[in-house]
């Protein structure tokens, strides 16, 4: 496999894969995903996480639902690592955009990591809000393609506007499949985020299909010898 277009980012991996990905560019996580790895205490969590990622990226998203809470939890996050991107989501859970947010957390210094993104016009609200510096849109392109829109169109669209408007980085976010990262990359993208499953089948890539054929046939062949079946 050729070195890649973009930078890669392991999404939600278990703090003891975090180490056969340190390869890679970052990691990314949200509230379902410390939900999901068991987490019980969010910070005391995300130190342990820090703790592997040798001062890699790391996104970690607050979870407050208002401007106030929002700010400090970020601030708290943020005061862990400088390396760290404080995720914040691009609405509020009322549908109302987090730009003052974003203004306010931008001036701090604060690196951002804007998340839930799923339209050009939720970009265009917070431009001005993200004064000049090199924080992330995460697209979720992938819950694009589950709802019917060609998320390459919308991505592409949304990277050239915020690399022709801002300094902003743009993220393939919620990949569905390995080959994401090629639409990415073509799509003009800075970074994907993929899950721990997905980027390592990326080590397939230029396999001879043929080949990969003839496996999946003895595959299926196996199974069915090793489960007795007659007909």
């Amino acid at each position: 496999m050729t070195k890649n277009k973009i930078k890669v980012f392991v999404d939600g991996p278990e703090i003891s894969e975090i180490n056969e990905f340190l390869n890679l560019d970052g990691f990314t996580f949200n509230p379902s995903l410390f939900k999901k790895l068991g987490a019980k205490d969010y910070l005391g969590f995300t130190k342990e996480i820090l703790a592997e990622t040798k001062n890699k990226p790391v996104s970690i998203e607050v979870f407050a639902d208002d401007e106030e809470n929002c700010f400090n939890q970020a601030k708290k996050i943020a005061s862990l690592n400088k390396n760290i991107y404080v995720k914040i989501p691009i609405t509020y859970t009322n549908g109302n955009s987090t730009k003052n947010l974003i203004k306010k957390l931008s001036g701090e210094g604060i690196l951002l990591n804007i998340t839930a993104i799923f339209t050009l016009d939720q970009v265009k609200e917070i431009s001005s809000s993200l004064e000049d510096k090199r924080h992330i849109l995460s697209i979720f392109s992938g819950r694009l393609y589950d709802i019917g829109i060609d998320a390459f169109e919308v991505f592409k669209d949304i990277t050239s506007f915020a690399h022709n408007n801002t300094k902003c980085e743009t993220l393939w976010a919620s990949c569905r499949m390995a080959y994401d990262l090629k639409s990415a990359e073509e799509a003009g993208g800075d970074i994907i985020t993929m899950t721990p499953q997905f980027i390592r089948k990326l080590k397939l890539f230029g396999k001879n299909p043929s080949e990969y054929s003839l496996e999946t046939v003895k595959g299926f062949f196996n199974d069915a010898k090793k489960a007795g079946y007659k007909i």
